[in-house]
This record gives structure tokens, C-alpha cells and sequence, in this order.
């Protein structure tokens, strides 16, 4: 029944608002914002201006940590602690779903279905239908080894006892590989000469000097080797020791040291750590010794024997694993068996979503660590598609990223899908297309860091075009079309790249020039350009892998901005450099140069207190008595970098290799970050353009940039086209993996691939200006830049 003319509105139906008051998490400056239940609301504003600390730092935290709350102690235990936000009051939430950008883990054992949970229904279905019969489903899991046990067992219980037990489990993994699908293989040429001994500096390896206690000197005075014989020399015994050898305590001049095997040392030190974290010729070093080869017991597949050769109709597992997900889809639905029947409709329902979402190019066996940040996000999105929950709020950090124009409409569709079921859609975002689809739009700044942290316009997005903040007046920008290209002054040869889905691919890529390389999502364009670059190119890779490091890692210590400053401060003072690192000898020795104590509170939040001994400044008192310029240490971490390159290009504290370093960091974009902010607090944009920034003193005559405008607000993409202006005329050849419209106008040459994503794409579909891809109309990039040059 309808409420009557005179009926009061029920209480119930008053709660339809989230209200935020007094929030203060990370640059937020006491910002008060209502925000409309059940409808689509879009936050906007420039990278760094406190969009994901309103949404994701405080709503979405709150909402989580309140939902934790209404569990046990015990279970609160085994969940992650989330303090509460900086926020005086938060009403009105829901439980939060979020669907973030952050990249799926690495792990060679995580792949699309199991992170997904398809691979488990899988499991299930040969485990039931597999024939010959292979075992139950742990026989299919390629992250479970096969057990066997048996002995003796006492229970304490009453009278105790000796009781016999044997045990066994039966699981998938492939012996050889470890379920990873890959092995290593380390070339023993670009560890030693062996022409030469140890004792004439046969090894080859960055940082093994002949006098290095902990490295050389134990195989030189181990007692296993001859030093002074040529490694070529040695016998059956003696190879196995230097190469193979399991560790074993030596004592070398007295002191008690570990010699262990070359080939597990180089493992341990360089193969267990991140690439991205090592110092430059460290990676190259790693890059050039290792190459990773598919499993030959398993082809690949992570797979036992076993678990290969039961099959369903023919289809083995590992057989299903590696079809594209539209394919598998079908396979699923032609297959007639009513005893596991509930089993085929739920396995049907997650495949259909991935193809729903623009994803039915993948594949279940697909490492997770390979899919691009837009692709991992669209795949945690799978589970919820077909969600019967409503009244809930979703929370979406960008998920436009990594989607070429035609694919933003299936999105934006997604999103409104959910809306429309009930619930509460949250979105930080820069594309306009997603922007115009908003029922409420929030835009924070005017700037970022320090000059951001509040609300600039509440409304439609229609009042957001006439407000006159930042982001409402570039919301038409438009890029003109290059009308003279740059003439080039070589050509980048690929012949019969056949990585991934790409088909026996022959291309000239021109050199001295902007290139832009685009394409649908999982139309190869990565495959081309990561995966079939000749190694002798000597391209700089910057991709979207994220940048890992702890609250003590800053933008000083991940540019290597530190190292100059450091030295200035030792030399101005006659002190060692070490004084002036937190993570050094200079070190607050009440908090361990972290600026702030850690308090563990078991299933609770651990709650963090600004250290009262050095105020937060991570330094000893002695330390910030000595200055350069007239500025301490601590003061110079706390600048942003535009005030620092000003400092460091004055008279009195004039330092140019930092000031080469900071000029870089504002090229990219980052003039309003803090040196010493911690790493563990810059949004996905910041992260992005932070590892440009660093890369871009790799020397190297070609760059290759993946998507370099993720999370770049509109006003920010023409500096970054300056940025690559400056590149190419100071002779660099720059290759650009880009979906932005804005990027491919200002190109001066487009290889677009296609004509779609998976088996359909892989073919280079047109080379030329995009001045002539845009007059064509013959690809879909094409018809999109056409329709945005004519915007």
C-alpha cells in the first residue's frame, strides 16, 4: 500500500544520506560532505588532493573496521586491524565493498581462476566427472603437494597413549616446478670467467670483489676449492661443491661463516628480492644471467601427471584452464550432467561475468601478476556481478584505467547496473565519460598535497562544467590532432612476434619520434612491446608495477635524492653521511628513525603515537644541530619538492644533482609532494609517475611507457604531453602503450593493434599518423579519436 497524503514519512526512510563531518585523514582539512545513498557519486579533483583519503581512508575504512567490530575477539584476531579515521562524526554508512586498483599478488602460484575462485568449481567438477578418476578435488590444486605419512602419535587426553596414524593427502602440483608452471635457468657465463680461478677475480657478479669477506673469500678459503686453479679445471666433486653445494658452516681467519653453492647463493640474494627495488645495473645484472623456461615434466601447465590425465569429454583440466574464458563458457554450458548440475549453473554464472565485464579473452591459468591494473581490477568485480545483496556501498578506484574508449561504455553500464539494484556506488575518477554518468559529483582541491584537502563544488555534473574549479574547466579539453609529425631518424625492426595471443607479428616502429602503440584491452599491445622488444633495443621499461616500500621509504630514498643530500650534510659538517639517514646511524634511538611508536593491540587497531623524544622529526637531537644552507635535516624532508629544487638551486646550498632529481619530480607532476613523505601513503597516480621520475636517469635512447597517464587528472595530461615533448626533441625515441585520446592526437605515429582482444586481436590492424587513423575510421581506435578530435 502507498503512503497517503497525510501519513508521516516512516523513520526508517530518513537514513539516505552518508554524512561526513570533520574529516582529517592525510590532507583533508576538516571536510564536511553529504553524500546521496543509492544513487552513483563521482569524486573528482587532481592526484593528490584527497579524494581516496575521503573515500577509501575514511568511509570505506570505517565501514570496515565497524563490521569487524560486530565479531568475536577470537575472529577479530585473524582480521586485519583498521584504525578508526581522523573524523568527528560518520553517519548513515553501509557495508563496504571495495574494489581497488591495487595489483593482484605476484605470486607464480596465483592465477585468474583461483583468484576468482573458478579454478575451485573446476576442481570440483573433474574431481566428480574426471575419468579415469584422479582423486578428490586437492588432486587438481597445483598449490597443494601430495602427503604421505604414517607413525606414532601420543594423545594427552585421560590416559595417555601411543597411537598409530597414517596419513596421506593427494594433490596436483607438479613436482618438478613446484606448481609454478616456469623454471629458472641462471647462465653460469655471466657469473664467472671460467678461464680464470678465484684467486685471478673469475666472478662476474655485481659488488663480488676479490676481498669481500662474506662473498669471494668464502669459496676462496672454504677448503672445498682451489682458488688459484681455472674454474674449467675442476673436478666432477669440486663443481658440485661450488655450484650445488648445501650450506655448511667455515670458518674463514677465525670467524664462523656459512659457504653455500653459487647457484642457491644467487637465488637467495638477487632472485628473492622485487626488480623493481634493485639499483639499476643490479637489474640489468639479473635480467641478463636469468631466463625463465616453461616446465618441461609439465609443459607449463603446473600440473602432476595425474591430475593431466583425467578428463571430461576429451578436455583435461589443464585443457580447460588454458581455453579463453568465452570458450570455456560454452564447454560449461554443452555439458548435460544433472548430478552436479548446481555445480555447472554457479561455474556458468562466474565465467559469463568475466565475459560480461570485457574480460572473456583470458584465460583461467593467466598469472594474476600479469593483468594490467585495469584488468585486475574488473576481475575482483567478477564475484559481485551476479550478487543478489543490495543496500550496500560500493567503492571503485578508477575503473575506467586500462579501458580503451570502447570499453568505458561497458563500465559505465556495469556501474549503473549496480546502482540500480539498491545500492550506493562510490567512484573516484578523471574520465569525463564517467563523470557525465554521475548523479552527484564531489570535487576536491584546488590542489594537491598541502594545497588540496577540500571541497570545491557538490552538485550535478552539469553544475560541475559552470563551476569554474579545475577539473570543471578542463572537463572539454581536447587534444588537436598533430598536424606536422616529427620525421624519424630510424626504425625499431620486430619480425614474427608470436608472444602471447600475437600472431607472427612483423612491424617497423620508428625511432626519434612519439610513438603511440593502441588497442582494445587484450589486443597484444603489451605483448608487443614488453614481450618481443629485441634485447638489443635497450629500452627503458617503466610499467605499472607497483612500487613496494615500507613507511621508512620515502621519494628521497626511492629517487636516490638522499644520497647527494646526505653527502652535502656530511661535507658541510665534517660528520659521516650515515648520520643524516633515519635508517641509519642518525636514527632516533627512543623510535628507531620511524617518527612514531607502535603499540600492538592484538585483535584491536595497534595505535601509533608521535614520538615524544624527537617530535616526530625520526632524527636524534644531535643530528638536526648540524646544517646546510641553513636548514637541518629534518627541515629538508619536509619540504615539497618545488620548495626544495628553489632551495637547492640557491646560493647557499646550491647541490645540482639533487636539483637534476627534483626537476624530474616536478616534470612528472609531483612539485606539491614532501620529500620525505612515506611511500605507503601516495595514491596509485603518484606511485605511477614517481617511478618515471626515477627511471628517466637510466640512460638509454628509447623509453617505453605503460599507460603513463593513469590516475593523471585532465589538467595534468598536457604536462605530461609536454614532458614527452622534451623527451623525444632531446633525441629520445618514446614508445607509449596508451588509451587516452589526448595522448594518441598529439602522437606522431600509431601502431594500433586489434581487431579485437584475445584470438581476435593479436594483428597489427594500422601503422600511420593519427591525423590519417582518425580520417579512416577503419579501426575502433580509430572511430573513437575521430569522434574525440570532432568533440
Amino acid at each position: 500500500m502507498g503512503r497517503t497524503m497525510g501519513e508521516s514519512m516512516h523513520p526508517a526512510d530518513g537514513h539516505d544520506m552518508i554524512r561526513v563531518h570533520g574529516a582529517r585523514e592525510n590532507n583533508l582539512r576538516s571536510v564536511d560532505v553529504e553524500i546521496p545513498k543509492r544513487r552513483l557519486t563521482v569524486f573528482t579533483g587532481v592526484s593528490g588532493s584527497g579524494k581516496s583519503s575521503l573515500v577509501f581512508d575514511t568511509i570505506a575504512a570505517e565501514s570496515q573496521r565497524m563490521i569487524n567490530e560486530t565479531y568475536s575477539a577470537f575472529v577479530q584476531g585473524f582480521m586485519p586491524n583498521v584504525a578508526r579515521p581522523d573524523v568527528d562524526v560518520l553517519q548513515g554508512l553501509t557495508n563496504a565493498i571495495i574494489v581497488d586498483q591495487q595489483r593482484l599478488g605476484a605470486d607464480p602460484r596465483s592465477t585468474v581462476g583461483t583468484v576468482t575462485d573458478a579454478h575451485a568449481l573446476l576442481r570440483i567438477l573433474f574431481s566428480r566427472l574426471g575419468r579415469p578418476y584422479a582423486g578428490p578435488p586437492s588432486a587438481f590444486s597445483f598449490n597443494t603437494a601430495s602427503v604421505r605419512a604414517s607413525g606414532a602419535i601420543k594423545v594427552e587426553r585421560g590416559a595417555r597413549k601411543a597411537v598409530k596414524q597414517t596419513f596421506q593427502r593427494v594433490g596436483g602440483m607438479c613436482v618438478h616446478c613446484e606448481g609454478r608452471g616456469s623454471v629458472s635457468d641462471i647462465d653460469l657465463s655471466q657469473l664467472y670467467d671460467d678461464s680464470l680461478s678465484i684467486a685471478e677475480g673469475a666472478f662476474t657478479i655485481p659488488g663480488w670483489k676479490s676481498d669481500n669477506f662474506w662473498t669471494v673469500r668464502v669459496y676462496a678459503e672454504s677448503g672445498f676449492l682451489d682458488p688459484h686453479k681455472p674454474i674449467r679445471e675442476y673436478t666432477e666433486q669440486e663443481m658440485e661443491d661450488f655450484l650445488h653445494r648445501e650450506p655448511t658452516k667455515v670458518k674463514v681467519e677465525g670467524v664462523n661463516l656459512t659457504y653455500e653453492g653459487l647457484l642457491p647463493k644467487i637465488r637467495k640474494s638477487f632472485l628473492s628480492k622485487d626488480k623493481e627495488a634493485m639499483q639499476p645495473h643490479i637489474r640489468a645484472f639479473v635480467e641478463r644471467a636469468v631466463t625463465f623456461t616453461d616446465c618441461p615434466e609439465c609443459d607449463g601447465t603446473r600440473l602432476s601427471e595425474r591430475a593431466r590425465s583425467a578428463k571430461i569429454g576429451g578436455i583435461s583440466i589443464a585443457d580447460a584452464c588454458a581455453m579463453e574464458v568465452r570458450d570455456l563458457a560454452v564447454w560449461v554450458r554443452a555439458l548435460d550432467e544433472p548430478s552436479v548440475a548446481p555445480l555447472l549453473e554457479a561455474l556458468g554464472e562466474t565465467l559469463d561475468s568475466f565475459v560480461e565485464i570485457g574480460l572473456g579473452y583470458l584465460s583461467l591459468d593467466r598469472s594474476s601478476g600479469t593483468l594490467s591494473g585495469g584488468e585486475a581490477q574488473r576481475t575482483k568485480m567478477v564475484r559481485h556481478l551476479g550478487s543478489a545483496l543490495t543496500d550496500v556501498t560500493y567503492v571503485f578506484d578508477e575503473p575506467t584505467v586500462g579501458l580503451h574508449p570502447h570499453d568505458v561504455q561497458k563500465m559505465n553500464d556495469l556501474l549503473l547496473r549496480l546502482r540500480d539494484k539498491g545500492n550506493t556506488v562510490l567512484v573516484v575518477e578523471h574520465e569525463p565519460e564517467t563523470i557525465a554518468i554521475a548523479d552527484h559529483v564531489v570535487d576536491l582541491g584546488p590542489g594537491a598535497g598541502t594545497a588540496g584537502g577540500r571541497v570545491c563544488y557538490e552538485g550535478t555534473p552539469e553544475g560541475l562544467r559552470s563551476s569554474g574549479t579545475l577539473t570543471g574547466r578542463h572537463l572539454q579539453d581536447r587534444t588537436p590532432l598533430k598536424e606536422k609529425v616529427r620525421t624519424p631518424t630510424g626504425v625499431l625492426r620486430i619480425r614474427g612476434a608470436d608472444a602471447h595471443n600475437l600472431r607472427g607479428v612483423d612491424v617497423d616502429i620508428p625511432l626519434g619520434v612519439l610513438v603511440a602503440v593502441t588497442g582494445v584491452a587484450g589486443s597484444g599491445k603489451s605483448s608487443l612491446v614488453h614481450g618481443s622488444m629485441p634485447a638489443e633495443a635497450g629500452a627503458v621499461l617503466v610499467d605499472q608495477n607497483a612500487i613496494r616500500g615500507s613507511r621508512r621509504s620515502n621519494p628521497a630514498t626511492y629517487t636516490g635524492l638522499l644520497d647527494p643530500i646526505r653527502k652535502a650534510f656530511a661535507k658541510a659538517n665534517g660528520v659521516k653521511p650515515a648520520l643524516f639517514s633515519a635508517n641509519s646511524e642518525g636514527a632516533c634511538p627512543a623510535c628507531g628513525g620511524a617518527g612514531v611508536l607502535y603499540t600492538d593491540l592484538a585483535m584491536m587497531a595497534g595505535a601509533a603515537t608521535v614520538c615524544e623524544e624527537c617530535e616526530g622529526r625520526r632524527f636524534q637531537a644531535s643530528v638536526l644541530e648540524y646544517t646546510f644552507g641553513g636548514r637541518d635535516i629534518g627541515e629538508v624532508l619536509a619540504m615539497a619538492v618545488s620548495e626544495a629544487e628553489e632551495f637547492f638551486g640557491s646560493d647557499q646550498a646550491r647541490l645540482p644533482a639533487a636539483q637534476r632529481i627534483l626537476s624530474r619530480l616536478s616534470d612528472v607532476g609531483l612539485g606539491y609532494l614532501a620529500l620525505g613523505q612515506p611511500l605507503t601513503t601516495l595514491s596509485g597516480g603518484e606511485r605511477q609517475r614517481l617511478k618515471l621520475a626515477a627511471r628517466m636517469a637510466d640512460k638509454g635512447g628509447l623509453y617505453v611507457l605503460d599507460e603513463p597517464t593513469a590516475g593523471l587528472h585532465l589538467a595534468d595530461v598536457g604536462r605530461l604531453l609536454e614532458l614527452l615533448d622534451r623527451l623525444v626533441d632531446s633525441g629520445t625515441s618514446v614508445i607509449v602503450v596508451e588509451h587516452h585520446q589526448a595522448v594518441m592526437a598529439h602522437a606522431d605515429w600509431i601502431v594500433d593493434l586489434g581487431p579485437g582482444a584475445g584470438q581476435d586481436g593479436g594483428r597489427v590492424v594500422f601503422e600511420g599518423t593519427p591525423a590519417a587513423l582518425a580520417a579512416s575510421r577503419s579501426t575502433l581506435t580509430g572511430e573513437h579519436l575521430a569522434a574525440y578530435a570532432g568533440g
